[in-house]
């Protein structure tokens, strides 16, 4: 029956508060007004965790989690709002999680707005949420993306304070975080983060992927993925990537990789350029979370440098998803690189390597030419190395061009107030 399926989702929630939360570094949602409060993000980042302590804060609730096939496939929907009355005590803050399950959705809960109950939901799936909040729900939404665990948080999930700790620790635990990712019941369950994100990556290949689009290509899908993952932080084409895994057409990899990007797994940055025209040519994949890489791309050694710059990567593709900047990367016709080129508005207003150890002279040379180069067709004279350990404020010189550059490790860059 639909009440026990509330009264069993009563009782797990329940038992949610009492497990470790790690308090997020977003801005908190308001129920101060009545537009629908939409909570967006990867599956298993903690978006339900953040909804559920948020609003226990303020009151009590009605919970309905539709990542439960029972729930999904109510044909009444009022029978579950009737439910949810009859076990909460008519509540007039509604909590939907997973709401992408329920066919139609947004003309729901668009409703339920309309007759003023509060509402707050969560999804994961990004483009499915942002094509019906951009058709039904355009200025009656408000969104917050939560993703994967920052490096603060990760902090935080193991009790760590910044400022009462010798900064040797907080780079052991970097180097942890380089390599395993941020997902959160890894770090406060203490669990086998190899196991749960293998058994997590094929989640989310079946259940927001192969189920939602009712396609027969999972093991298409599933070597694209993997290919992806061996390859975070390099230049590709669908052509090109179509070609190397066996694929009849570069549509079906620009077609697939839109099915794993809407899946929050990856996300592309285009090259820079003034021209809007020029900038989709040229394009660089990342994976939403460092953890997914360690568990399943296919790599004889790690690839620390690789690590670093999906790692920085994040951690700017998480402003930019909050409206802050745009970011790309840079590439000239000498094939000479600068990993991130950040704008705000119509000014780039900074340029950023990710380079694990330039100690080297000849890989400090290159790095630092491409980022006075680009700096001169940019001109952007806020030019930034991440480094691994490396700290230093220098003056380099580049056939006349002059710059200033700052090398700073990932590990405080990262915890830096933006």
């Amino acid at each position: 029956m639909l009440k026990d399926v509330v009264l069993v989702q009563k009782a797990e929630l329940e038992q949610a508060f009492k497990d470790l939360y790690v308090e997020r570094d977003v801005k908190p949602f308001s129920l101060g007004h009545n537009l629908i409060k939409v909570i967006i993000g990867p599956r298993r980042a903690g978006k339900s965790f953040f909804v559920i302590h948020s609003l226990r804060k303020t009151g009590s609730f009605g919970y309905a989690n539709f990542d439960n096939e029972e729930l999904a496939q109510v044909k009444e929907y009022d029978d579950i709002v009737s439910e949810i009355n009859q076990v909460y005590g008519k509540p007039k803050v509604l909590f939907f999680d997973e709401i992408q399950n329920l066919p139609n959705w947004e003309l729901f809960v668009n409703r339920l707005q309309r007759q003023g109950f509060n509402i707050v939901v969560t999804g994961s799936n990004s483009h499915l949420l942002s094509r019906e909040l951009a058709t039904h729900l355009t200025g009656r939404h408000m969104p917050t993306n939560i993703l994967t665990f920052s490096f603060s948080e990760f902090l935080s999930a193991k009790g760590i304070d910044t400022n009462k700790v010798p900064s040797t620790q907080i780079k052991e635990q970097f180097f942890e975080y380089l390599q395993k990712g941020g997902y959160p019941e890894t770090i406060v369950k203490n669990l086998d983060q190899k196991q749960y994100l293998s058994v997590l990556f094929e989640s989310i290949l079946y259940k927001d992927i192969i189920k939602r689009y009712n396609t027969r290509k999972g093991k298409e899908i599933e070597k694209l993925a993997l290919f992806l993952l061996s390859n975070a932080g390099t230049e590709f084409s669908h052509t090109a990537t179509s070609a190397a895994i066996g694929l009849k057409s570069h549509l079906t990899a620009q077609k697939y990789l839109g099915y794993l990007e809407e899946a929050y797994l990856f996300f592309i940055i285009n090259n820079f350029s003034f021209k809007t025209k020029q900038q989709a040519q040229s394009k660089k994949i990342y994976c939403f979370d460092n953890g997914l890489i360690y568990a399943k791309a296919f790599q004889a050694s790690q690839n620390l440098g690789k690590l670093l710059e999906n790692v920085v990567a994040i951690h700017l593709k998480k402003q930019q998803l909050d409206g802050q900047l745009d970011i790309y990367y840079w590439k000239n016709q000498q094939k000479e690189e600068v990993d991130f080129v950040v704008k705000k508005e119509l000014k780039v207003i900074q340029l950023i390597q990710a380079c694990y150890d330039p100690k080297n002279p000849e890989t400090k040379k290159r790095e630092v030419r491409a980022l006075i180069n680009a700096s001169q067709e940019t001109k952007c004279k806020n030019l930034l190395v991440v480094t691994n350990d490396y700290e230093a404020e220098e003056e380099h010189e580049w056939f006349g061009a002059k710059a200033k550059i700052k090398f700073i490790p990932a590990c405080k860059w990262l915890l830096e107030k933006q």
